[in-house]
């Protein structure tokens, strides 16, 4: 039987993605002008003050906000813009879409928030780059502009959302850069079966002296039983990866009850500082990205502000 692969709540395509279409407003909110006084002239008990110009004017009402990650706000506007695009594109429906959407926008706030921490700045050289190409991909101009009216984009909040896309990616980026491309690795095979006592019956049987190799081929005969290669954090079931880095070479482990059913398992051999596969070290970075994430938001101040 094949190994079984790691599974996440965030794809690493979704991460890596960082998704360009995003709403018409950056979270920012405007801050009404205090009536009074004018700073710093003396006010006698008994005064009224005079009004001024700026007392006559209408506060500025703050925006609506989905959510404020570390202080800064995610507008409700903006979300609302990713769910519509969400449900269109029929990903993961089955799926909860507010959650799914929610995680993914706080997800690059984090991620722009740590990238800033660590100095990179996107300027407006960068900036101008990255429009001139989506305005290249897109056929002009013109066809950016009318993408942006058409998803309710003024030109300075396409700006400000495209500069925080940058950033996330730059964080991500260095992040699954961390990854090495080699890793300690298990080479093994197993006996997979699915009735308890079935399993026990082999165990006993490799107890008094069966050959594991041989059994293994008469449950699978096609592999052989064969799992090949893995590091560890590769495998959906952690108790065969804790058991097979347990073992020493030859030896075999006692029965292991996971979902799929009851595996008994022998190391063949390990070896340190095994060159990782492309599909091995992109779900360790897949995972790696996912435990920052996780570790992140445990840090952060998030407040979660939908209707």
């Amino acid at each position: 039987m094949n190994s079984p692969h790691l599974t996440t709540a965030w794809k690493i395509a979704a991460l890596l993605a960082l998704s360009l279409c995003l709403a018409a407003c950056n979270g920012s909110e405007s801050t009404p002008t205090p009536s009074g006084n004018t700073p710093g002239a003396p006010t006698q008990p008994g005064d009224t003050p005079a009004a001024t110009p700026t007392d006559l004017l209408p506060s500025a009402t703050p925006l609506p906000l989905a959510a404020r990650v570390n202080g800064e706000g995610l507008s409700l506007a903006e979300f609302e813009s990713e769910l519509a695009r969400y449900q269109a594109s029929g990903t993961n429906l089955a799926t909860d879409a507010q959650q799914a959407v929610l995680d993914e926008l706080i997800a690059q706030v984090l991620l722009a928030q740590a990238a800033a921490e660590n100095g990179f700045v996107v300027d407006e050289a960068l900036l101008q780059t990255r429009l001139e190409a989506l305005a290249a991909q897109l056929g002009g101009v013109q066809a950016l502009s009318d993408w942006m009216a058409a998803n309710g984009y003024s030109q300075a909040d396409f700006e400000a959302a495209l500069a925080r896309s940058i950033a996330a990616a730059w964080m991500r980026d260095q992040i699954i850069a961390a990854v090495p491309e080699t890793a300690d690795q298990a080479h093994v095979r197993q006996i997979l079966l699915y009735n308890l006592d079935q399993a026990n019956q082999v165990y006993q049987a490799l107890q008094s002296g069966s050959d594991f190799a041989s059994l293994a081929a008469q449950y699978d005969p096609q592999t052989g039983g064969d799992l090949g290669w893995f590091p560890q954090g590769y495998l959906t079931e952690p108790a065969i990866e804790a058991a097979a880095f347990a073992l020493e070479p030859g030896a075999y482990s006692t029965v292991i009850e996971t979902r799929l059913g009851y595996h008994l398992i022998q190391l063949i051999e390990r070896e340190s500082n095994r060159l990782l596969l492309p599909p091995m070290r992109q779900a360790l970075q897949t995972q790696a990205l996912s435990q920052w994430l996780e570790e992140r938001r445990s840090q952060s101040e998030i407040q979660i502000m939908l209707p």
